[in-house]
């Protein structure tokens, strides 16, 4: 079972759990290619209804991810990505997350784009969102973490501070290639 705030969310579906603050962004990006960048920006916020509220967080959006802004009319399906990427972070951030759930967020992207997306979860729980990031990239998702959670073939081996399983000499040769 899995529970959030103290409640079994079995068989919810996605637009409740939206509702509730917990919000994911896909493996593989999943943005609304044939939107423009602020109407899939406007889709992450379809669980509000407060117009100004929405714009204003549209704005922190670009302040987030300047190269948004620069596209906003662009067609979400001819976008690289890393801007994908940052366009589904996003789009996730206008749900106003409570805990927000990243699944690999680094794949496929470029090293600047990828610092770029660790500067931005940083940011993101540097503002009190709660943040549970599933990354193969171990060294940068335990610099990041305040707990980690070491995974092999679906079955959780190790845990705790991820300062400290940075650390342990067990999990640098299997995950950091030392």
């Amino acid at each position: 079972d899995i529970e959030y705030l103290g409640k079994s969310i079995r068989g919810q579906g996605a637009w409740d759990l939206v509702k509730q603050g917990l919000v994911m962004v896909p493996e593989g990006r999943g943005v609304f290619a044939r939107m423009t960048i602020v109407e899939n920006l406007q889709m992450g916020a379809f669980v509000r209804n407060d117009k100004a509220g929405i714009a204003a967080d549209i704005d922190k959006v670009f302040g987030l991810f300047p190269r948004l802004k620069e596209r906003a009319t662009q067609l979400a399906g001819t976008m690289s990505g890393g801007e994908q990427q940052m366009l589904a972070m996003g789009r996730a951030l206008m749900a106003q997350p409570k805990v927000l759930l990243l699944d690999e967020p680094s794949m496929g992207l470029s090293p600047i784009m990828v610092d770029k997306i660790f500067e931005v979860v940083a940011d993101i729980h540097g503002r009190g969102t709660t943040v549970l990031l599933v990354e193969q990239n171990a060294s940068r998702a335990l610099g990041l973490a305040d707990r980690g959670y070491v995974m092999e073939s679906g079955e959780v081996t190790m845990t705790g501070e991820a300062k400290a399983l940075l650390a342990d000499p067990k999990v640098r040769a299997a995950y950091l290639g030392e």
